[in-house]
């Protein structure tokens, strides 16, 4: 816990904490690329200002890069917040961004800098008494959700149970995974899924970075025939050329940014013409103040946007904004520790009323999966 001494504002930050968590899974996931996933780690950020109001921002990963995002975050972030006027975020943003870009100009630092920008913002919704989807545009917070599953390496049997625990929940839109050893088995289960579903039904593929580019345009020319929304990250991010042609080539659409960490990453992406939808997540990417600006970027170019991961965060950003697509709504097992977590009706999420984003996290079922 970080106290200020040096208080010059009207409205300063008080008090930083930060913390780390490591929540094991109900399950081992597995996709395409990121292996055996036994864990995720959380980081969350609490900002309080003098007048004990608290903004409260996270990110996350999969076990591994935990403990050196909120060394950044306790070490060199904490630090530079103290006494700061907390309702200038964009001279926030960039102090931090300068401070530590040669560290890091994404990766582990944008992920930490994510952590303390969603916190700012939700203490200047609070401070001003409005919700994020409000203050940020106030556009629609009722939103269209999908179900995103981590299920590669589920039996058929296993994929369809699981599809009916979605429709069950309200879902009208699900997401699966692609990208086993044998494209022929990924084409029978999308087959398996599109018969189960039927004609119409929103239905997507994520690669999880799985192929090459020539690899990713053959998976797409053979995924064709059942009518997929998009197709999730066919080959690496960084490959903004390789993304249009499979675009271009593969006749499916693509969706793809939840591994690009800086605006200039989406920017590029976008100047390649390599997406049908882009994907921010608030949580990697720089925060909600450079989501907002991806938004921005797709709406001038009339694309739509959708998102990756912290969904109760997402459906605020999304409800501000008029190109919103699809929320994608997997926390890895988050809601259970969010007092009231989002609902899912009829296909759609709502953003919620409350001040700043309305998450409150239950610090005590929190407090046993504490490392620091």
């Amino acid at each position: 816990m970080q106290n200020s001494t040096n208080v010059g504002f009207d409205m300063a930050i008080k008090k930083v904490e930060v913390s780390h968590y490591s929540i094991p899974l109900p399950v081992v996931l597995s996709d395409s690329m990121h292996g055996d996933m036994a864990s995720f780690e959380l980081m969350t950020a609490r900002i309080l200002d003098d007048e004990g109001r608290e903004g409260l921002g996270y990110t996350y990963t999969l076990g591994a890069g935990a403990r050196a995002i909120h060394s950044v975050m306790e070490c060199d972030m904490a630090p530079f917040l103290m006494g700061r006027d907390q309702t200038r975020i964009e001279e926030i943003w960039h102090g931090l961004w300068w401070k530590l870009h040669y560290a890091g100009r994404g990766g582990l630092v944008i992920h930490a800098l994510s952590a303390i920008d969603i916190a700012l913002w939700d203490l200047l919704g609070k401070s001003i008494g409005l919700p994020l989807w409000r203050l940020l545009g106030g556009a629609n917070p009722k939103v269209k959700a999908y179900a995103g599953g981590i299920d590669l390496m589920f039996s058929l049997d296993d994929l369809l149970a699981q599809t009916e625990q979605n429709l069950s929940k309200g879902f009208r839109a699900i997401k699966m995974k692609v990208g086993r050893d044998n494209l022929n088995e990924d084409v029978e289960r999308i087959k398996t899924m599109r018969s189960h579903l039927g004609i119409g039904f929103p239905l997507m593929v994520d690669a999880n970075m799985r192929w090459t580019v020539d690899e990713a345009i053959r998976a797409a020319r053979a995924f064709q025939e059942f009518d997929l929304v998009w197709l999730e990250e066919p080959t690496i991010p960084e490959d903004f050329q390789g993304h249009r042609r499979i675009l271009s080539e593969g006749g499916v659409p693509i969706s793809a940014g939840e591994n690009l960490h800086t605006l200039f990453d989406f920017q590029h992406m976008l100047e390649a013409n390599g997406v049908s939808y882009i994907e921010p997540d608030v949580s990697n990417c720089g925060g909600i103040t450079v989501w907002m600006k991806v938004a921005k970027l797709a709406e001038a170019r009339n694309l739509p946007v959708t998102s990756h991961g912290v969904h109760d965060i997402h459906v605020h950003l999304l409800g501000a904004i008029p190109n919103a697509s699809y929320l994608e709504v997997h926390g890895f097992g988050l809601e259970r520790f969010i007092i009231e977590p989002l609902q899912i009706k009829d296909g759609h999420a709502t953003a919620n009323e409350k001040s700043g984003h309305g998450i409150s996290f239950d610090w005590k079922a929190l407090e046993e999966y504490r490392i620091s």
